[in-house]
């Protein structure tokens, strides 16, 4: 069913009304809105009404979240380490992707996650199993939930011969967009790199999504680089820099010039504002006209132990890492989750207004501020029109 009347809701703490879902889109949104015939009603009981979270930035496949053993985490500290010990790992456990991503979608749709982006391996070990494997999870989940799928090239093209020809067959398959990674620190040959993806875009017809770790002036020196092939092939609004830790050790000026050319071509960033590294500030990024949204990165695999399905979580730990107080500010972190994230990911027809895809989540809190920082349970999520869980355990 994607019809439903829910009563006295207030939608981001504002007043009290009604909201009326038909076709799985809001229809209206007003004091007093009479049931139409048949259509089921729910009462809200006063709760908050926020719209369906957006995850920006996570890896479905990569997680260990559903297995009943804990993971010990031995690995180096440099991410040549993390790549190694995960592709080693993945290989002996004979990690399957499909069990992994399916239940850790379950699990962000139990908390109000509605659409996701995840990035998802492609190399010449694994070949292109991952990404058919979280294809059957998006078509599993389609009917509640939005998946993007990123082919993510995380061991690097260049030394590994062939990557690039997987690449090209998994977004044959399905895959929605281009990942690339550390053009210079990883591939240590920026130009190279950046011939591949965007060639491989261009090929496709498809939108780029760059792991960019890279500190400082080589981050600063790639970033520019990545502009500038954006700007020459007329790809505005069609590229993610995730992480960009570089932004958040630069000099202001620089990083205000930086920042300018990205408002200009409409490049977003992904951020999962991590407490260990420098991140580009939630506050330069919006009064630059920088679309800056949130994720979790991975969840609870050989890269860390940390993380869960909650996109409250995330974006309480957005406003802790930009040292955010007031309540409008933290309107802000949410923003990250919510708005921001389906602006940066090309999700469409996100919020809550008429018109807008019917994606829902109420929780018992005073205020929007409350809800990020409490977090409580989510009541009731309902994914285009369809009531998907209620008191965090997914509905038949």
């Amino acid at each position: 069913m994607t019809d439903l009347l829910l009563r006295d809701v207030r939608p981001l703490g504002g007043a009290p009304l009604d909201v009326l879902v038909q076709g799985g889109r809001i229809a209206a949104l007003a004091p007093g809105l009479a049931a139409p015939p048949g259509v089921a009603v729910e009462d809200g009981r006063g709760m908050l009404l926020l719209p369906g979270f957006v995850e920006g930035h996570t890896h479905l496949d990569k997680t260990t979240f559903h297995l009943p053993d804990w993971l010990v985490n031995e690995v180096g500290p440099r991410i040549e380490d993390k790549i190694d010990t995960e592709r080693e790992w993945r290989a002996r456990t004979g990690h399957d992707a499909g069990a992994a991503s399916l239940a850790m979608a379950k699990a962000f749709l139990a908390a109000g996650t509605t659409r996701i982006r995840s990035h998802v391996d492609v190399d010449t070990a694994a070949g292109t199993r991952h990404v058919e494997r979280v294809l059957e999870t998006r078509a599993t989940m389609a009917p509640v939930q939005e998946i993007q799928i990123v082919a993510f090239p995380q061991s690097g093209m260049l030394a590994r011969q062939g990557t690039d020809r997987l690449l090209d067959a998994a977004l044959a398959m399905g895959a929605d967009i281009v990942g690339g990674l550390d053009p210079c620190a990883i591939e240590r040959d920026p130009v190279r790199h950046l011939d591949i993806v965007f060639g491989l875009a261009q090929k496709h017809g498809k939108p780029v999504d760059i792991h960019l770790h890279e500190p400082g002036s080589m981050g600063a020196f790639s970033l520019d680089l990545i502009l500038e092939r954006t700007r020459a092939l007329g790809m505005e609004g069609k590229v993610v820099v995730s992480h960009a830790f570089c932004l958040g050790d630069l000099a202001e000026r620089e990083r205000d010039a930086l920042l300018a050319r990205m408002a200009a071509l409409g490049v977003a960033i992904a951020t999962t504002a991590p407490a260990s590294r420098p991140v580009p500030l939630v506050g330069p990024c919006r009064a630059a006209g920088v679309t800056i949204f949130g994720g979790n990165d991975g969840i609870r695999d050989t890269w860390t132990p940390y993380g869960s399905p909650d996109m409250l979580e995330r974006a309480m730990l957005i406003g802790l890492r930009n040292n955010f107080r007031r309540d409008d500010e933290v309107a802000l972190a949410f923003e990250c989750v919510a708005g921001a994230g389906a602006r940066g990911c090309g999700f469409g027809d996100h919020g809550l207004a008429p018109g807008a895809r019917a994606d829902l989540v109420l929780v018992e809190a005073r205020s929007l501020a409350e809800a990020v920082v409490a977090r409580p349970v989510r009541r009731l999520v309902v994914s285009a029109g369809r009531v998907a869980a209620r008191d965090g355990a997914l509905v038949a």
